[in-house]
């Protein structure tokens, strides 16, 4: 997988990210440098963290599916698109008034936010991607587009949210695409 594959899945990737620290810019009372940096740093661990484990998991049973992996690939990231363009389009009944900042929600943030990459690290391994180049790129991308967002939160509000999650899931699903066609 070549270096600007890996960079576009990572935007992929990171755009649930972006939309939850977008989410807590807004919902911040003041944007702070150390906030947007604690925002960036759980979200880009945990982004890099869950394709590594998912690669691991891919990496146990690779041989069996050899012959189908591209279909799995393609698979794996259209269900993770689509899951992003369909909660995107789904109403938010109101604005948590809980602090994003607090340890415990950061983590389920995070957590909640890099199941899809935890997805697409099983595809890494049926891909044989460099995995310590692809998750650190997809670390050094989340960790960078959370902190903007967080700052861009506070400045654009809630429109930029549910478009971002749109773009993200379209991406990874032209992604997907292109594996299929590359192997067909």
């Amino acid at each position: 997988m070549n270096i600007y594959l890996t960079f576009l899945i990572a935007l992929g990737l990171a755009m649930d990210a972006f939309a939850v620290a977008v989410t807590s810019g807004i919902v911040a009372k003041r944007v702070r440098a150390r906030d947007a940096l604690k925002v960036g740093t759980f979200f880009g661990i945990f982004q890099a963290g869950m394709p590594l484990i998912g690669w691991r998991a891919g990496s146990l049973f690779r041989d069996i599916i050899s012959g189908i992996d591209h279909w799995v690939s393609f698979i794996l990231l259209c269900l993770i698109g689509l899951h992003m363009i369909y909660e995107s389009l789904q109403r938010e009944s109101h604005r948590s008034a809980k602090n994003p900042l607090n340890f415990h929600i950061l983590l389920l943030f995070s957590v909640a936010t890099s199941i899809d990459a935890l997805a697409a690290g099983i595809s890494f391994a049926l891909l044989d991607a460099a995995i310590i180049r692809t998750v650190m790129i997809i670390g050094g991308v989340t960790f960078f587009l959370s902190v903007i967002g967080y700052y861009l939160g506070d400045k654009l509000g809630s429109f930029f949210k549910a478009r971002v999650r749109i773009i993200g899931g379209a991406l990874l699903i032209i992604i997907g695409l292109k594996i299929l066609f590359e192997h067909l």
